[in-house]
C-alpha cells in the first residue's frame, strides 16, 4: 500500500485531523457526557440501585449521591493515571503507538462498562476506560502539534474544541433517544458506542506519519526526513527539509540540557512563572464549572430546576449542540485577538453566568427564575468554547520554552485531568 494513502502536504494534514484527531476528540467529549445522561434512567437504577438519587430520601439519598459522584469521577481518576503514565511510555513507544494503546484500553473499558451487572464491574470499567483515554488525550495533541506548522497550530487546537463539543452533543442526543427504549439497552448501548470512535482511531492511526520530532530524538533521521517531506510536500533531499531536520536536532540539544527541576527555578527565562501560568490555565478551566455541566447537566435541569425528565434531556442535548455551534468563534478569532484577551473575555463571561445561575436557581418555584437560569446555562456554553475549551492547551504549550516544554505541558495536562 502507498504510504499515507498517497497523500502529501495539506491533504495529509487534513487526513490526520479528520481521520485521527476528530474521532479522538469526539470520544473525549462523548466519554465526559455519556454517564450523566444515564443516571436517572429506570433500567440504570434497576441495575445499580446504590446509585439511585431520584427515588430515595434523607440519609440514603446523601449516601447514594456521594457514591454516584465517586463512580462518575473514577473515570477522571483513570484519565489522571493514564496521562501521568505518558510521561514515560509516550517517549518509549512513540506517539502513534501510544495513541493506539490508549484507544485499545478504552475499548476494553467500554466493554466492561456496557456489560456490567454489578457496581464493582462498572467501577473497574470506568477506571480502565479513563486510563486508556488519559493516555490518548495526553498524546494526540502532542502528535498533532509536532506534525503541524506553527502558523496553523492555534486554529487546529481550537478545532479540537469543536470536536469535543460535538462529542458532548452526540452523547446527550444518544442518551435522550435511548430513553424512549426499555430495558438494559437504554444505558448499555450509549456506553458501548464509544467503541466506535476508539476503533476508528485504531484503524486509521497506523497509516498516518509518526512525529518527526520523536523519530529524530530516537536517531531515525531518514524516516524523519521522509515524514517531513510528506508533510511539506517537498523532496526528501530538499534544502527546506534538511533545514527543518537541523532545527529539530538543535531543539533536542537544547532540551537535553534541561531537567524537570528547572521548571521550579526562575532565572532569566522565568521558567517557574511560565509553569505556573500553564498549570493555572488548565486548573481554572476545570474549576470554571464545566465538569458539573458536562457530567450532571440533565440532573441539574431535572433536580436543580425542577423540570421534567424529558425536558431536561432535551435541554441538556440542546446546550451541547449550542456549544458545538459556538466553538468556531474561537477558531476564527484566536489569531486576531490573541490568547490572553480571549481567555479574559471568556472568564468574565463564564463567571457572570455562574453568578446569575446560582441566584436564579435558588428560586425554582418562580418560573421566570427557572427560565433565566436555563438561558444563562446556554450563555455559559457560548463563552466556554470561545476562550477556554481548547485555548488552555494551546497556551500551555506556547508559554513554555522548548527546553522544558514537555514537563510543563505534562504537568498542565495531568492537572487538567484532576
Amino acid at each position: 500500500m502507498v504510504k499515507y494513502f498517497g497523500l502529501r502536504g495539506q491533504a495529509l494534514h487534513r487526513a490526520m485531523i479528520w481521520a485521527v484527531i476528530m474521532p479522538a476528540y469526539i470520544l473525549f467529549g462523548y466519554n465526559n457526557a455519556v454517564a450523566g445522561g444515564l443516571l436517572s434512567l429506570p433500567a440504570w437504577i434497576e441495575t445499580f440501585p446504590q446509585l439511585d438519587t431520584s427515588n430515595v430520601m434523607g440519609t440514603q439519598k446523601d449516601r447514594n449521591s456521594r457514591l454516584q459522584g465517586t463512580v462518575v469521577a473514577l473515570y477522571t481518576l483513570g484519565c489522571f493515571l493514564g496521562a501521568l503514565s505518558c510521561i514515560r511510555i509516550g517517549d518509549t513507544l512513540g506517539r502513534k503507538r501510544t495513541i493506539m494503546l490508549g484507544a485499545g484500553i478504552n475499548i476494553i473499558g467500554a466493554i466492561l462498562q456496557s456489560s456490567s451487572y454489578s457496581l464493582g464491574q462498572l467501577i473497574v470499567g470506568r477506571l480502565v476506560s479513563g486510563l486508556g483515554f488519559g493516555a490518548l488525550t495526553a498524546t494526540a495533541p502532542n502528535w498533532q502539534s509536532e506534525c503541524s506548522k506553527a502558523r496553523h497550530r492555534g486554529s487546529v487546537v481550537l478545532l479540537e474544541g469543536l470536536f469535543i463539543s460535538a462529542g458532548l452533543a452526540t452523547a446527550a442526543w444518544v442518551t435522550f433517544g435511548m430513553s424512549y427504549s426499555i430495558g438494559g439497552v437504554t444505558w448499555r448501548f450509549p456506553l458501548a458506542l464509544s467503541i466506535l470512535w476508539s476503533t476508528i482511531v485504531l484503524i486509521t492511526t497506523p497509516y498516518m506519519p509518526e512525529s518527526p520530532r520523536w523519530l529524530i530524538k530516537k536517531g531515525r533521521i531518514e524516516e524523519a526526513q521522509e515524514v517531513i517531506a510528506a508533510l511539506d510536500d517537498m523532496p526528501a533531499d530538499s534544502a527546506q527539509v534538511q533545514a527543518e531536520v537541523v532545527e529539530i536536532k538543535d531543539g533536542h540539544l537544547i532540551a537535553g540540557k534541561s531537567s524537570f527541576r528547572d521548571i521550579f527555578c526562575m532565572g532569566d527565562e522565568r521558567l517557574f512563572h511560565r509553569a505556573c501560568l500553564a498549570v493555572c490555565g488548565q486548573m481554572f478551566q476545570q474549576v470554571s464549572g464545566i465538569n458539573a455541566l458536562a457530567f450532571y447537566q440533565a440532573t441539574i435541569f431535572e433536580g436543580g430546576l425542577g423540570l421534567s425528565a424529558q425536558t431536561s434531556r432535551i435541554l441538556s442535548a440542546s446546550v451541547f449542540t449550542w456549544q458545538t455551534l459556538c466553538s468556531p468563534i474561537g477558531v476564527l478569532t484566536v489569531d486576531r485577538f490573541g490568547r490572553r484577551k480571549l481567555m479574559m473575555f471568556a472568564a468574565f463571561g463564564m463567571g457572570s453566568c455562574m453568578a446569575i445561575i446560582a441566584g436564579a436557581s435558588s428560586q425554582i418555584s418562580n418560573t421566570s427564575c427557572v427560565v433565566v437560569a436555563a438561558v444563562f446555562i446556554f450563555m455559559f456554553s457560548l463563552f466556554f468554547p470561545t476562550g477556554f475549551l481548547g485555548l488552555t492547551f494551546l497556551y500551555a504549550s506556547e508559554i513554555a520554552p522548548l527546553s522544558v516544554r514537555v514537563p510543563i505541558t505534562a504537568m498542565s495536562t495531568v492537572l487538567y485531568t484532576t
